[in-house]
Order: C-alpha cells, then sequence, then structure tokens
C-alpha cells in the first residue's frame, strides 16, 4: 500500500483521491469487503455543510449514502474483496471527488437507529461484555451498526420473537441492494462519515449476530421515543 500514492501531488482534488484510494484499498485487501465507487462529494468547508438537502431519490428511509450510490437497478464500479491497492488506484482515476461507499448485504448487514438511542445502546452492550462490530456515526444523526448478513430479511421475524413487533421504533435495516458511505465520504450538506468503533480482522469478517444487539438497541429507541413524547408541549401530544 505504501506505492498508492506516489504519484500523487499537493491539492485538494488529488488528496480526496488518495484518502478514498488508501481507504477504499484498505477496506477490500484488509478487511475483506466489496467496496464501490459512489458518486461525487462536495467540496470540503463550510458551505458544504450548510447547503439543504433532501430524501435520496432511493425511497429508501434513511438512505446511509443520499445522492451517492448508483440509481435503483444501475451497476455499480467495484473492488472485489482481496483486491490490491493498485486496482483501488485504477479505480479512482479519473475520479477524484468519488465516494467511498459499502455494499451491504455482501458481508454484513447493518442496523440504522437514531444517535441518541444509538450511544445508549453502545454504552451498555460495552458494559455487558458484548461483542460489537464496526459502527459508522453519520453526520445525519444516525449510527449504523454492522451485523451478520441476511438480517435485514429476519428482521420483523426477530422484533416479533423479542416483542417488539408493535412498537413505533426508528430502526431501520440496510441489507442486499443498498450502499453506506464510508469514510472518508462526505455527505452532500451534512459532513463527513466516521467510525465510531473501527472494525478489526475477526468483526469485519464475522460480524455479530443481530439478536445479540437488537433487544438493546430497540430498547434505547423505544425509551428515546418516550423521551421524544414526554418533551413535548401539551398542544403538540394532544
Amino acid at each position: 500500500m505504501d506505492n498508492l500514492f506516489g504519484d500523487l501531488r499537493f491539492g485538494s482534488r488529488r488528496r480526496i483521491r488518495a484518502t478514498a484510494c488508501q481507504a477504499a484499498a484498505e477496506y477490500a485487501g484488509r478487511w475483506g469487503w466489496t467496496v464501490a465507487l459512489g458518486g461525487s462529494q462536495p467540496r470540503s468547508g463550510p458551505a458544504a455543510r450548510l447547503r439543504p438537502t433532501g430524501p435520496c431519490a432511493c425511497g429508501r428511509p434513511h438512505c446511509a449514502a443520499p445522492g451517492l450510490h448508483p440509481p435503483h437497478g444501475g451497476a455499480a464500479r467495484e473492488l472485489p474483496p482481496g483486491a490490491a491497492p493498485h486496482e483501488a488506484r485504477e479505480l479512482w482515476e479519473g475520479e477524484p471527488g468519488a465516494s467511498v461507499l459499502l455494499p451491504a448485504g455482501r458481508t454484513f448487514d447493518v442496523l440504522d437507529v437514531p444517535e441518541p438511542a444509538g450511544l445508549r445502546a453502545l454504552v451498555r452492550l460495552e458494559r455487558m461484555g458484548t461483542q460489537v462490530g464496526p459502527v459508522l456515526a453519520s453526520p445525519g444523526g444516525r449510527l449504523l451498526f454492522f451485523v451478520a448478513r441476511g438480517t435485514a430479511a429476519k428482521l420483523p421475524d426477530l422484533l416479533y420473537r423479542m416483542g417488539w413487533d408493535d412498537a413505533a421504533l426508528d430502526l431501520v435495516c440496510h441489507g442486499e441492494g443498498t450502499f453506506l458511505a464510508a469514510p472518508p465520504t462526505v455527505l452532500p450538506g451534512l459532513g463527513p462519515v466516521r467510525w465510531l468503533r473501527h472494525p478489526c480482522r475477526e468483526s469485519a469478517a464475522r460480524p455479530p449476530e443481530a439478536r445479540l444487539l437488537l433487544g438493546t438497541l430497540a430498547y434505547a429507541c423505544h425509551r428515546g421515543r418516550e423521551r421524544a413524547v414526554a418533551a413535548e408541549p401539551a398542544w403538540l401530544a394532544s
């Protein structure tokens, strides 16, 4: 990986490419994930963070790569798991501002919850000694917990078995056909995506089963909603 950036010079567009290439090479080569080339990121600076952003055209709730992933049914340009650094450099050549995307449903699915609830759940899970996998923090105020592949299809049944099927939970799961924006990607109008819990060799290859995290996450989301309702003015709650 040391030779990946030997031909790059200073300048914002080249720095973006170097950082994106380095991250893509790590995700594919070190962690064994598929990596997709996404849409162009905004230029850095306050203006990029202040522009309003609307929902993604894909229509998915809490899209984790709004406006950056291929259109529904469109093919993505991808790095396969285990790709060499030069393959990342070749993919990003001519696309200096391209975002780094991780397709869900290949090695992992992702549970997506509000940041306050996710932080409370994360503290509780780690106090209990539960092994938590990688966790992404989105600048849109969401936390994304990596869990075992196939969770999206099983989520309704898992929630039913845990007694949360009739609760109004702000909890979604990203599975096959969806994309996550990965660091150092910047979400338009919001800011950069960052790792709250970095991947390691074991968690990247074998993220935890959703059942180990889901009960705590669902409870934290439920309590968060209760607090929000209790804080509403009486005329709104009625």
